[in-house]
């Protein structure tokens, strides 16, 4: 592990919005499950999470857009996390927290009807079909989603990979979800939302070789 990262890890435990808990600690419960509005934001406004945040880029845009929610990014790559906190303490955002953890592990972060909306911003498409459990509009992390979702809960997925995408939306014919919206070419489609405007730095990057964005905007069905 270079110096560069280490020194990373090691500022994050300083800052107020990051948490890190053991695996034991995870599964013997953690104690804001349930009360994330009322013991760390501090107020009733819905909760809002990016998967697989990275650097933090659109979990920080989104908090700036929509002070009147609350955004949670999460990953386990600790040493890029550090810029979304580092920028989020420094504008002073109250509305931003952090955690690293693996996505499976969600569960013991958050109750039932907890979450509002899950946004998956350019995760692995894990292309090997052998690992298509993996993928996070994987029917397995759906089921995990559900678990944490309100009844009318939103989940977005922005990327650049088409095989993610056709998988994407098969997955959610075949299993009865509810499609809401979906393009192959966001940024010249119809389809306007500020949400959508932010602009991450791979993402940038997918534009500028003209690589086009794909969304999907979507419910999962009922299990009643």
């Amino acid at each position: 592990m270079t110096k560069k990262k280490l020194l990373h890890f090691a500022e994050n435990i300083t800052f107020s919005n990051f948490i890190q808990l053991s695996y034991q600690e995870v599964i013997s419960g953690v104690a804001l499950k349930g009360k994330w509005k009322k013991n760390f934001f501090k107020n009733e406004n819905p909760i809002v999470l990016e998967l697989g945040c990275g650097k933090g880029e659109y979990t920080v845009g989104l908090a700036e857009k929509h002070p009147d929610k609350n955004y949670i990014g999460i990953d386990m790559k600790g040493a890029r996390m550090w810029q979304g906190c580092k920028t989020s303490q420094e504008k002073k955002l109250k509305n931003v927290a952090f955690i690293r953890t693996k996505i499976e592990l969600i569960k013991y972060f958050f109750d039932k009807n907890e979450i509002s909306e899950i946004w998956l911003t350019f995760p692995d498409p894990q292309p090997k079909k052998h690992k298509a459990r993996k993928r996070l509009t994987s029917p397995r992390f759906l089921e995990i989603y559900y678990n944490i979702l309100s009844s009318e809960g939103i989940i977005h997925l922005k990327t650049d990979n088409t095989g993610l995408f056709d998988y994407t939306v098969d997955v959610i014919k075949e299993n009865g979800h509810q499609l809401l919206y979906l393009t192959k070419n966001l940024y010249n489609s119809d389809y306007y939302d500020d949400k959508i405007s932010i602009i991450t730095f791979y993402e940038k990057l997918f534009l500028e070789q003209n690589i086009s964005i794909k969304y999907i905007k979507f419910k999962l069905k009922s299990n009643d």
